[in-house]
């Protein structure tokens, strides 16, 4: 299958968004790193104080229930930035693994206001590598997140702010969502939602590729299966963006995709989608064998074509990852 760039459009260079549909869930106590690193699939433990992590948390079968972004915020205090429509359930069964350690969960998305910010802020340039974190003049928590490809616009950086939920919002041009969204789907980071949870073990949405998993660190749930995955080549998923070539065709999180090849089971998942000035562009995971010939299609294999793009990362050309 053919991969090219995705059509540029006009994108602003800078400008800030409220993440309404995100949430925060603090984990304080002198045992909170201890606690998540031996439940996500990132190294806790280690987590310094200019660095971010992105990590998932998995079902004891290795699938993602979630992915997040942890930063300390203080010596015994880390946050947790997830979508919120995960909040509540993940919040719900962290607890119930605390037992004995002196770690406290909370939610915290009403104290603190999550923002996406695309450039630098005024009085500051932001961390220069992926995932780096640093406190502005304000307060303020910055974490650079990864690149978003060769789109327009896709070179300013793009950052999560987190700030107190009564600071002034960044003085920055508003940003749409549509813009936001777009450039989030470009970076190949796809996000586990309500309609996904469970579908995926972490390397099928390329997770390991954007430093979400540590393959050095203790054990965690799922932790086997994941292992498994990367060293014995049984995966033969993996998620790659796509551009939908009928602008009208909607899609959704969860909806199946299916090859023109083989049309009576599924070939893949639809992860992430964002549409905007007439173009919708989509993060499905896919299996690898059906990117080889024929054509995708979302919902039936009679259905709107999918044309492959090009990720601003490498994913590896065999199932041995």
């Amino acid at each position: 299958m053919t991969t090219i760039a995705t059509p540029q459009a006009f994108i602003p260079s800078a400008g800030a968004l409220r993440l309404s549909d995100w949430g925060l869930i603090r984990a304080e106590g002198p045992e909170a790193a201890k606690f998540l690193h031996g439940q996500l699939t990132q190294d806790f433990e280690l987590l310094k104080e200019d660095q971010a992590r992105l990590a998932g948390f998995c079902s004891a079968k290795g699938r993602l229930m979630a992915n997040l972004i942890g930063w300390k915020a203080g010596p015994e205090t880390i946050y947790l930035a997830l979508p919120l429509e995960l909040l509540p359930p993940i919040l719900k069964r962290l607890s119930m693994f605390v037992l004995r350690a002196k770690c406290k969960l909370s939610d915290a998305t009403a104290e603190q206001a999550l923002w996406g910010v695309l450039g630098e802020l005024p009085e500051q340039a932001g961390p220069s590598a992926r995932w780096g974190k640093q406190v502005t003049a304000t307060g303020a928590t910055l974490i650079r997140l990864p690149e978003s490809g060769a789109d327009a616009g896709a070179s300013s950086p793009r950052y999560l702010l987190a700030q107190a939920s009564d600071a002034a919002a960044p003085a920055l041009a508003a940003l749409d969502m549509a813009d936001w969204n777009w450039l989030q789907v470009q970076s190949g980071l796809a996000w586990v939602g309500s309609a996904t949870a469970e579908a995926f073990v972490p390397q099928m949405i390329n997770l390991e590729l954007l430093d979400g998993v540590n393959f050095k660190k203790g054990c965690y749930p799922g932790q086997e299966v994941v292992a498994r995955s990367q060293y014995r080549g049984t995966l033969k998923r993996r998620t790659h963006l796509f551009e939908l070539a009928d602008g009208s065709a909607e899609a959704k999180p969860g909806q199946e995709i299916f090859h023109s090849l083989d049309p009576e089971q599924p070939a893949g998942l639809v992860a992430n989608v964002a549409s905007r000035a007439g173009h919708s562009v989509l993060l499905a995971e896919i299996k690898i064998a059906a990117l080889e010939e024929g054509t995708l299609h979302l919902g039936a294999a009679s259905g709107p074509l999918l044309t492959h793009r090009a990720l601003p990362y490498e994913i590896p050309l065999n199932s041995e990852v």
